[in-house]
C-alpha cells in the first residue's frame, strides 16, 4: 500500500489516521507505544488513535464492547482488562505477542 503524503499545511493528524487505515502501519503504531516504557499511557493513546482511524461502532461491535465501554478503556486513565484489550486488537485484525526481552 502507498504511504499516504502530508498534505501542505503540515496536518499530522490526518496524516496519521490515514496511514493507521494500513494493518502494518497500525501494528507498528501499537508495537512502538509499547516500547515507551517511560509512557504507560502511551499504548492507550496509540489504540485510541487506531480506533479513531477505523469505524468505532464496527470495532466495537466486532470487539463485543459497546461504544461507551470502548470509550471509557480508551480514555486517559483508562485501565482495560486484558480479554478487553485482546478483543479490541482481534478486531482491529492484530494479535497480542509477548517476546523475551534481551539483557542489556
Amino acid at each position: 500500500m502507498a504511504k499516504p503524503k502530508a498534505k501542505k499545511n503540515g496536518d499530522y493528524k490526518e496524516y496519521l489516521l490515514e496511514s493507521l487505515q494500513d494493518p502494518e502501519e497500525m501494528a507498528a503504531y501499537i508495537n512502538a507505544s509499547i516500547e515507551e516504557e517511560d509512557d504507560p499511557e502511551a499504548l492507550l493513546i496509540a489504540l485510541k488513535h487506531v480506533v479513531e482511524a477505523q469505524n468505532v461502532s464496527r470495532l466495537a461491535e466486532k470487539a463485543g464492547l459497546n461504544r461507551v465501554t470502548l470509550y471509557r478503556i480508551l480514555a486517559e486513565g483508562g485501565n482495560p482488562r486484558l480479554g478487553s484489550l485482546a478483543a479490541l486488537l482481534s478486531a482491529m485484525g492484530l494479535k497480542l505477542k509477548v517476546e523475551h526481552k534481551l539483557a542489556g
